[in-house]
Order: C-alpha cells, then sequence, then structure tokens
C-alpha cells in the first residue's frame, strides 16, 4: 500500500516523517493515507508548495509540513529515546496491529510502553462505569481476571470503576492487560492510577495516539474509546447509565464490526439502564466468561470453566436474605419488609456482612450470590 516498503521499528528518520504529517491540521486520515499510496512519508516533506496545493493542501497545511512543530516532535522522539519499553509505531509499520488497521479512522501513530507482543493478541474490552456499583465492581474484578486466564487481553481504558477493577482482576491472575490512555503517555490519568500503570508496565501495555505530554482534554476519551473496541474482538460493558461514554465504545464497536456483550442489571439501577438497553438492541446478554468464550472457540484458547461469582460468600438460613436485593437495598426498606425492630435488624445485618452473604454500601445492602 505504501511507498516505499515497511521501516524498522527503530527507524527515527522515519518516525519523524510520520510525526510531522501528524501535526498537520484538518487533514482527514484518509486524505494522508491516499497521497503516502503516491509518496512515502519522507517524499511527502520534500514536496514544494505547489505540488501540495496540486493535491489540495491549503495554506495551514502546507505551513505545517514545510515548519512544523519541532518542540512536538522533540518531545516524542526524546520520550522514544528515554526507556527500551517505549515505541513509536507507524501506520505502515509491520508491528501496527491489522485489527486496528481495519477500523475508519485508525490513528497515523501509536505511543507504546511495555509488551508491544500483546498487540497481536486477541482481545475482551472491558468497559463500564465510573460510578459502578458494588456488584458491577466485583463482576469487571471477576469477568476480567476468568477472561485472562482463558487467554484473552484484557483490553480497558485505565479510567476509575469497571476499567481499573478489569485491568486489576486480570493482573491478579497473572494475566495480561492492555490500557488505552486519553492523555500522553507521560501524563497518568486518573492520577491515582499511576501505580497501577506502572504495574500495566511491566507484564502489560500502554497505549495512546496523544502526544507524551498531552492533558486529560474531555474531547480525547471518546477518541480513546474507538482504539478500545478498535484492537478488540469484542466489547463487554459491565456497567453504564444510558449517557455513559461505555456506550459511545460499544457504538464503536458495532460501526468496527465487532461483537458487542453486556452483563443484564436491575431495572432500577440507573447504572445498569445502558447495558439493558444494549441488550434491547441486540447485544449478548452475558451471564458468566463462558458465554464470550463460546463465541471464540476458533481461537483454541484454554477455556475457563470458572463461574463468575463471590468466593467470599456462604450458604445461610437467616431469613432476612429474602428480603434484601442483589442490587441495593436501604434500611428503611428492610425495616418495612422484615417487620423488625432496629436493633435486632442491624444485628444480623453485621453478622450477614461478617459471614459474606451481603455486602454494605452508602446507600443500604448488596445480597451476594451463594
Amino acid at each position: 500500500m505504501f511507498t516505499p516498503q515497511d521501516k524498522p521499528l527503530t527507524d527515527q528518520q522515519h518516525i519523524r516523517a510520520w510525526l510531522v504529517l501528524n501535526t498537520i491540521p484538518s487533514l482527514p486520515k484518509r486524505s494522508i493515507l491516499k497521497l503516502l499510496t503516491k509518496h512515502s512519508a519522507e517524499q511527502l516533506l520534500q514536496l514544494s508548495t505547489q505540488q501540495l496545493q496540486h493535491y489540495r493542501l491549503n495554506d495551514a497545511q502546507i505551513n505545517a509540513i514545510h515548519h512544523p512543530d519541532q518542540q512536538l516532535i522533540d518531545e516524542s522522539l526524546h520520550w522514544l529515546a528515554s526507556s527500551p519499553d517505549k515505541h513509536i509505531i507507524c501506520f505502515d509499520s509491520p508491528y501496527y496491529p491489522t485489527q486496528l488497521k481495519q477500523i475508519s479512522s485508525a490513528p497515523l501513530l501509536l505511543y507504546l510502553q511495555g509488551d508491544i507482543s500483546l498487540l497481536t493478541e486477541p482481545q475482551i474490552g472491558i468497559v463500564g462505569s465510573r460510578k459502578c456499583t458494588p456488584y458491577g465492581q466485583e463482576k469487571a474484578y471477576q469477568f476480567a481476571g476468568s477472561l485472562g486466564e482463558a487467554g484473552f487481553t484484557i483490553t480497558s481504558g485505565l479510567a476509575i470503576g469497571v476499567d481499573g477493577l478489569a485491568h486489576r482482576g486480570t493482573l491478579d491472575k497473572q494475566g495480561k492487560t492492555i490500557a488505552v490512555l486519553g492523555t500522553g503517555l507521560n501524563n497518568i490519568y486518573p492520577k491515582r492510577h499511576r501505580k497501577l500503570a506502572q504495574q500495566i508496565i511491566e507484564t502489560g501495555l500502554l497505549v495512546s495516539e496523544f502526544w507524551p505530554s498531552a492533558p486529560a482534554l474531555p474531547a480525547n476519551f471518546p477518541r480513546r474509546n474507538r482504539i478500545i473496541s478498535g484492537l478488540s474482538l469484542g466489547v463487554l460493558v459491565i456497567e453504564a447509565s444510558i449517557r455513559s461514554g461505555s456506550l459511545i465504545t460499544a457504538r464503536y464497536a458495532i460501526e468496527q464490526n465487532r461483537d458487542v456483550f453486556a452483563l443484564p442489571g436491575s431495572i432500577d439501577n440507573p447504572e445498569a439502564c445502558g447495558c439493558n438497553h444494549l441488550i434491547q438492541q441486540g447485544a449478548k446478554l452475558i451471564t458468566s466468561s463462558d458465554d464470550i468464550c463460546d463465541e471464540y472457540l476458533y481461537l483454541n484458547l484454554t477455556h475457563s470453566n470458572i463461574e463468575e461469582k463471590s468466593t467470599s460468600s456462604t450458604s445461610t438460613d437467616n431469613p432476612l436474605l429474602q428480603y434484601i436485593d442483589y442490587h441495593i437495598t436501604s434500611l428503611e426498606q428492610l425495616l418495612e419488609r422484615s417487620g423488625l425492630d432496629i436493633v435486632n435488624l442491624q444485628n444480623q445485618l453485621i453478622e450477614l456482612e461478617i459471614t459474606g452473604n451481603i455486602t454494605v454500601t452508602a446507600q443500604g445492602y448488596i445480597k451476594l450470590k451463594n
């Protein structure tokens, strides 16, 4: 497709040329890729103003080619040279993931830190609410760990909530995980996940399309989401409100012809309404990791056969459990349902928490599976 042949991963002159192309303002990537069928990246930078005008580039775009932002370019090359586990791969590189190259808006460049080989591994994206319920927290952690054990690389966005728990669940089961950032890799966001990001670098991979010091701008995160789905065979949505950014990822997945999976939730839980809506629209309803593994038997991965359930819960005959839902049940609801006085009710709730039959939140109580 490109002229000349693909360059090695470490060819800084080739990378520099692509960095210049990446600074051209308001030029669609498809236009750049069309130009690259006629000239190499290096050759494009040598074209005269008249030649570039022939290709319908405007004055600002031509100026960006002839007088590129050296500060951004030097920053990227300095970042690249600062550690052997840091990489910049261009769209024409043999290391660029085929799965991602297939999407309509694939990034021209990827900044990577960690194990670059994971880009070619079969991936499942896991996304969900930043404000996930304890149920969502538990399921994100469990599904990620189980799917990681089954042989999938788990890809998510390093965000608070479902994303972070998916990364942790994978790492705790010695699985492989990829974090796609909406910032530059020198600017880990959220800051509370810096330690998690470092753990991912050690055995997994960080990915970004943004300059190393790029800040956390709101517009960056939908762009990040298309990479999560673009790298993945399918995307699992754990919990999401109707207006959640996770549904943006699911929408990208549909546009990219990827599978969409959704964990059903209570109709009373606003953080589950998005998942229930996805199921109504045709997403596959998921109750265990096997439901996802069954879709990819052709990969011959290790089947997990692990049922997602709480390992801490134990059976009990306490009749109070019948009044506690698998979603949040308030103290007022339990007083009304059980008919118990407040002291007796609280004593039994403490016992159920100690035995692992329920979990307690600021809003109320949630029954765990036996």
